[in-house]
């Protein structure tokens, strides 16, 4: 027969063994996010904390009600299926993966849901089968990357006076670089250009590759991507040095001294992101969930490096800049 005092310590002792074991379990529960990076996390910090600031607010809190496995290819394409891969065996709820990396974790899984923040054409990409029923595991955000590369190539047009030939700088290793890289030409086709592709498969393609362009470009329109992003201040350096007038694809570039960029603004695709990754860790399907489209469009200049390759941008051309950089 338990005495009345062993009786309250046994109590007292699984009052405090409870709670111990109920939130061990709890946190073995939590849902889990595999987030495949396609470059470094100093690349995605911006990208990745509008993410996470966004999941906070729909009450997602990291560590607490759901778990962030990262992972980070830095720009190495054959990363992207191993990556993939170790999210399947570690069971996440859903595979968050952007661009390049898209291909592999749908090819990982056709179960785990994947979000893809950032896609340049997922219905020419063949990741989905329309905008408005995705189907299968996956959803996400589309550039319709093609129709931007039309906006650059005319931006360029405008800021050269003079452009005739074009440099369409791209690593062809990578598909939805391809994707843009034809959406390029076909703009420039249509504005008359002389448009010619400058082939990057490494690192060590990004000077022989503008080494051939001397003498035989008026600028050059920079597909980004993992590779080119990680080697970016090389491709300016050498831009440059080359005189050509150069456009990207985020700001990123620009702050470096990069001549302009046109493209999404990536933080509100993440930020959206997050939302559509609520709604499938609270049970919807995400071929139920349409593939949405970017919406914010940011153009931004720099002035100092537009005056050092002797270009003067004209006034109404400085007008339409979200940002201009001095």
């Amino acid at each position: 027969m338990i005495k009345r005092r062993e009786f309250i310590t046994l109590v007292g002792s699984a009052a405090v063994a409870w709670p111990l074991a109920a939130r061990a379990q709890q946190s073995a529960k939590l849902p889990t996010i595999g987030y495949l990076g396609a470059s470094t996390p100093l690349f995605d910090s911006q990208r990745v904390g509008a993410f996470v600031q966004r999941l906070r607010e729909l009450g997602w809190i990291e560590g607490r009600t759901v778990g962030i496995e990262y992972r980070w290819s830095e720009g190495r394409t054959d990363r992207y299926s191993e990556i993939a891969v170790e999210f399947v065996r570690l069971k996440v709820d859903v595979i968050v993966a952007t661009g390049g990396a898209i291909p592999a974790a749908k090819q990982a899984t056709s179960v785990i849901p994947i979000v893809f923040p950032v896609a340049g054409d997922p219905v020419g990409g063949g990741y989905v089968d329309s905008l408005a029923r995705p189907g299968g595991n996956i959803t996400g955000l589309s550039l319709q990357q093609t129709d931007v590369a039309s906006k650059r190539v005319g931006l360029l047009r405008e800021a050269v006076p003079g452009l005739r030939r074009l440099a369409i700088m791209a690593n062809v290793g990578n598909s939805n670089a391809v994707l843009e890289l034809g959406g390029a030409h076909a703009a420039a086709r249509t504005l008359g250009l002389e448009a010619a592709t400058s082939e990057l498969r490494r690192a060590e393609d990004i000077m022989p590759a503008f080494e051939a362009l001397k003498d035989r470009a008026d600028a050059v329109y920079v597909v980004a991507e993992p590779l080119v992003f990680t080697n970016r201040a090389r491709i300016h350096t050498l831009a440059m040095a080359a005189r050509l007038p150069a456009i990207y694809n985020s700001r990123e570039y620009v702050e470096i001294g990069g001549l302009m960029s046109y493209g999404p603004n990536f933080p509100d695709l993440f930020r959206r992101a997050a939302d559509l990754v609520d709604k499938i860790l609270r049970g919807t399907k995400p071929g139920d969930l349409p593939v949405e489209q970017a919406t914010k469009f940011d153009l931004v200049i720099n002035l100092t490096t537009a005056k050092a390759l002797g270009l003067t941008i004209p006034e109404t051309f400085l007008l339409r800049a979200d940002e201009v950089i001095e």
